[in-house]
């Protein structure tokens, strides 16, 4: 996954420019003295390029385009009305999380697409077993109970896989702008736009 960091901020430039420097986003990718309708507009113009967008904002006039990004990150040191719209609150309003709620929606879609494959895998070789395809060869049937065990078996294992997302550590960001790229491999399909 690739992602492009944006500043779209309602302060004047000198301060946008500064901030964005420190924190290493192109100065091409720096929008200042945006109004809320302002920020709606990139959030589109961004989305329409195939991207997802997600928007971080905590203020009221960051509302709008929080509730347009495809997902809406707040900070929880921020507006009632930016949080009510958020898919994400940030509670420790560190900016950081931001990178992390992504890999951990990353990795988890990532398990919930294994454990749909192996559980598909295992019910399309194991239910006609159950229910009796190998009869003709071997001349033996599988106990019920034994076909319970299997289903069983098939059921922990997909949730030992999911329960492997506690190892989870997060990503290292030297800064908000600056992403390290081992820490999120390019995509080929789709890149990702943090606001």
């Amino acid at each position: 996954m690739r992602v492009t960091t944006h500043m779209v901020t309602g302060d004047g430039p000198s301060a946008a420019e500064s901030v964005a420097t420190a924190v290493e986003i192109p100065q091409e990718n720096v929008v200042s003295e945006a109004l809320p309708w302002g920020k709606i507009e990139r959030v589109r113009e961004l989305k329409g390029g195939n991207h997802s967008v997600a928007f971080v904002g905590d203020g009221i006039n960051d509302a709008p385009a929080i509730a347009e990004a495809d997902v809406g990150i707040a900070l929880g040191a921020g507006t009632h009305i930016a949080m009510a719209t958020a898919s994400v609150v940030l509670v420790n309003s560190n900016l950081e999380d931001a990178v992390i709620a992504i890999d951990i929606a990353k990795k988890a879609f990532r398990k919930v697409r294994m454990n749909f494959f192996w559980a598909l895998c295992y019910n399309i070789l194991a239910l006609p077993i159950a229910a009796g395809a190998l009869y003709p060869v071997t001349h033996t049937r599988l106990p019920p109970i034994v076909a319970a065990s299997m289903m069983a078996l098939s059921s922990v294992s997909v949730i030992g896989n999911s329960l492997l997302l506690r190892r989870y550590r997060p990503p290292h960001v030297n800064n908000i702008g600056g992403i390290y790229e081992e820490d999120f491999p390019r995509s080929q399909n789709r890149g990702y736009e943090l606001v």
